[in-house]
């Protein structure tokens, strides 16, 4: 049971302090990003006793009813109304949207560093630090999704990094137990502190199996420089996208950061994924016109430019196949 001691989780609690951005030095462990958010909005609502969550347009913070009611695609949200109450949308990026929203009645801002399922959207610069200030400003907790970030995926451990903040809560999951469930959601003490004994609890969440992966993670996330790879690797990866943009006109923009990488087109993207999975390469969508790539952290050069080539050789395939002007 996940309120048992056990010497798995002990050790891996010891590396995941580590590497946490200072301060946040308190963890609940749990089965998936979308646990890490529900624990969150829980925390978040229990501590400061407000009861308004503020996420972003454009968010995906999971399918669950709570982590459901702050992400914002229709799709997912209307067969499942009405959804939690007091949760409100503002526009990702836009401070001040993020201003005019706030209240006193404002529990938290969740927000995701990076979009992923909203189009690999990177932020202006200094946004960060704004929603930081304005949480400060107005006694709000700063909770950031890093479930898809998290881990040098953008070429820090963690996405805030590249901002230079700390959130109050952080929710993680994906990478970390390397393919076996676990979803981590670490605060402040002081936040954290404020469940009482029963009022948030997990059966599986930290077994003996999945923090003994997780530990071996950290393992290699530290010994094989897997953020300052990642860092070097986007680099490489977006240097060639560059050059592939530039010989099809199908390509409106290719953004990302590190080993999250989004490639905008100007059609629906569904026949490139399908022409990658034929060449055995797994990419996803976000959204209509975009593919996503998040490859590997051990990576090699050699596979990147063999995912070029083969994207090179579908979209030539699909501009022959529907020739458009």
């Amino acid at each position: 049971h996940g309120s048992l001691y056990n010497d798995s989780r002990s050790e891996f609690l010891k590396k995941l302090n580590q590497i946490l951005p200072k301060g946040l030095n308190k963890a609940f462990l749990s089965n998936s990003g979308a646990e890490a958010v529900e624990c969150a909005i829980k925390l978040a609502r229990k501590f400061s006793g407000k009861k308004e969550i503020i996420a972003m347009m454009n968010s995906y913070h999971g399918k669950t009813m709570g982590a459901l009611s702050a992400t914002w695609d229709r799709k997912y949200r209307e067969p499942f109304l009405p959804l939690v109450p007091e949760f409100k949308h503002v526009p990702y990026g836009k401070t001040a949207k993020l201003e005019e929203a706030i209240s006193e009645n404002t529990a938290a801002v969740i927000v995701e560093p990076i979009q992923g399922e909203g189009g690999v959207k990177i932020p202006p610069e200094g946004y960060l630090k704004d929603v930081r200030q304005i949480c400060d400003e107005n006694k709000t907790i700063m909770i950031a999704d890093e479930v898809q970030t998290g881990f040098g995926r953008t070429g820090k451990v963690f996405a805030c990094e590249h901002s230079g903040i700390t959130p109050d809560i952080m929710c993680l999951a994906k990478s970390i137990a390397g393919g076996l469930p676990l979803g981590i959601t670490v605060a402040r003490s002081d936040i954290m502190s404020s469940f009482r004994l029963g009022e948030h609890s997990t059966t599986f969440g930290g077994n003996p199996l999945v923090c003994a992966a997780a530990s071996a993670a950290i393992d290699a996330l530290i010994e094989e420089r897997l953020p300052e790879r990642a860092a070097k690797l986007g680099d490489h990866f977006m240097s060639k996208l560059v050059e592939l943009k530039n010989n099809h006109k199908m390509i409106r923009e290719v953004r990302g950061m590190g080993m999250m990488i989004g490639i905008e087109f100007r059609f629906d993207v569904l026949n490139i994924l399908r022409g990658l999975i034929r060449k055995n390469i797994i990419a996803l969508d976000a959204g209509r016109n975009i593919v996503r790539f998040l490859p590997p952290l051990v990576i090699t050069e050699e596979q990147i430019d063999n995912v070029i080539e083969s994207l090179d050789q579908v979209i030539s395939e699909e501009e022959n196949a529907h020739p458009r002007s």
